[in-house]
């Protein structure tokens, strides 16, 4: 079937189209009103590593795919612009750009999430009293990974920047403050942007006030002049017009941001407190919705912003990351070449019962939430003759699980809520047994929707929301279909032992490096 019959198959439409503009490419998929996939177009750009550590994107050449990939999708569907009532956009978050509004041009290249140029300076800005300086305000910890220190960089880095931004002709922005800008015009009026749940991973907005907190803005060194309006997650920004697209699509509104886990929470339809989702891939983001609650963590977990609907309140959330999940797969496959692809490693802990008593802790770059320890090193425990590859294969399946187990602990501990029941998207969850495990050690439902694209999702709900396409959150989550729900059969008492011998080979990967501060 051509796509342009698969548009037709979905009916006349019309359509809501969503930009991904993710870490290592830009996508753009049409939803029908059932929130299924029409078409998708999908781009890869460069990544750039001018120095250990640092990481960085072209911006003009990620603009430039975006066009592309919205142009490619569109044709692919058979579809005019009388048949797209909005676009939504989701993004890689925390990614910083610093342009010139007069010209458009990007100053520097991108600084990237993973980047970890800024340590020294996030050190620095600790003063005396360490990482949590704004956490109370921010629901930040100061680290590398947010985008105010990276600006601060670019800022001290760049030749006479920093006298730019005082003159006010310079523009902040995460990529999606990029996308938006260039879509509604551009240097021909486009409007500076961003969303709440952008802004909330910036170290620079108050969770409280939900605006830019003009006191640690001070702090760290960003002129507020540069800084994009904060609005919510659903609501018209703007329309498209200019650029190539301004021609193929001129005139549609801009109607949705949202940082790409926040999307997939939304996508997810974890609307209700204490629904969760969890994105499992290289490694794993797990978000909480906490309603209307701004949660402190005590223990090593990020208070964030969920999304904000048009003037409604803001719903926030916990988030918790795992340095290490489908990494750990591939390193079986790679490095140690127990499987030849990951798909087999399911097949090979199905051929035994159970981990005949090993452990595996992949604290390969240290431990992250909910402990953040950086001297901790991989471990496996618990071997005896007994163990074979098999009973490696399962360990290593257990381990994803249990990291999540206690991610879900340290969430339930800040927030007093239960999980109620834990959605999952990502590469990962085509592994059958992982699932079945991760509903064992969770004691909780499991459930894999039909769509996976949860991200893209989320963005087209957003917009579709704005813009009257869809009436209400109701209504989505009558559109979410759940592909496969798996449900606990383990006994209690196993549980309980086996999560203890869990948390013992997770002590013994601590103090590994000597004198890490």
């Amino acid at each position: 079937m051509t796509d342009a019959q698969s548009a037709l198959s979905h009916g006349a439409g019309p359509f809501i189209a969503a930009i991904d503009q993710g870490t290592t490419s830009s996508r753009c998929i049409v939803f029908d009103r059932d929130g299924r996939i029409v078409s998708v177009d999908q781009k890869e750009h460069e990544q750039i590593f001018p120095k250990p550590g640092w990481v960085e994107h072209d911006a003009a050449e990620i603009w430039t795919n975006v066009q592309d990939v919205v142009a490619g999708a569109i044709a692919k569907a058979g579809i005019t612009r009388d048949d797209i009532k909005a676009i939504g956009i989701t993004n890689q978050r925390e990614t910083t750009l610093l342009w010139d509004k007069n010209t458009g041009e990007p100053v520097y290249n991108a600084i990237v999430w993973q980047d970890t140029r800024t340590d020294a300076l996030c050190k620095e800005l600790g003063r005396n009293v360490g990482q949590d300086r704004f956490r109370r305000e921010t629901g930040l910890p100061l680290a590398s990974y947010f985008a105010g220190p990276k600006a601060r960089w670019l800022l001290d880095n760049v030749d006479g920047l920093a006298e730019r931004a005082e003159r006010g002709d310079i523009l902040f922005g995460t990529m999606d403050s990029w996308v938006i800008w260039n879509l509604t015009g551009g240097v021909n009026g486009g409007v500076h942007v961003t969303d709440v749940t952008n802004a909330s991973r910036t170290l620079l907005m108050n969770l409280h006030e939900m605006q830019w907190d003009e006191r640690i803005c001070a702090s760290i060194g960003v002129p507020m002049q540069m800084l994009p309006e904060i609005r919510s997650s659903a609501e018209v920004y703007g329309e498209v017009k200019g650029g190539k697209l301004g021609d193929l699509l001129g005139g549609i509104p801009v109607a949705s941001a949202l940082g790409d886990q926040q999307a997939a929470l939304f996508g997810q339809t974890c609307f209700g407190e204490g629904e969760a989702k969890s994105t499992y891939g290289t490694g794993t983001f797990m978000l909480m919705n906490t309603g209307d609650k701004i949660i402190n963590s005590y223990s090593g977990l990020l208070t964030t912003v969920g999304y904000q609907i048009g003037d409604q309140d803001p719903v926030y959330a916990l988030e918790g990351s795992i340095a290490v999940t489908g990494s750990l797969v591939q390193w079986m496959r790679d490095q140690m070449g127990l499987i030849s692809t990951a798909a087999e490693i399911e097949t090979l802990a199905l051929t035994v019962e159970d981990n005949g008593g090993a452990y595996f802790v992949p604290a390969f770059s240290g431990l992250f939430a909910p402990y953040w320890r950086s001297d901790a090193r991989g471990v496996l425990a618990g071997l005896t003759r007994y163990v074979t590859k098999a009973h490696l294969a399962r360990a290593v399946l257990e381990a994803t699980a249990w990291q999540t187990r206690e991610i879900t602990d340290a969430m339930t501990k800040d927030s007093g809520v239960e999980l109620a029941a834990l959605k999952v998207d990502g590469g990962m969850t085509s592994n059958n047994l992982l699932m079945q495990t991760l509903s064992d050690f969770l004691d909780a439902p499991v459930v894999r929707p039909m769509v996976a694209e949860t991200t893209c999702l989320g963005a087209a709900y957003a917009a579709g929301l704005a813009v009257g396409f869809w009436p209400d959150t109701d209504a989505l989550r009558a559109n979410w279909r759940r592909a496969a729900e798996w449900t606990p059969r383990m006994d209690a008492d196993k549980r309980d032992r086996e999560y203890k011998n869990w948390l013992k080979a997770v002590e013994r990967t601590m103090g590994w490096l000597e004198d890490e501060n």
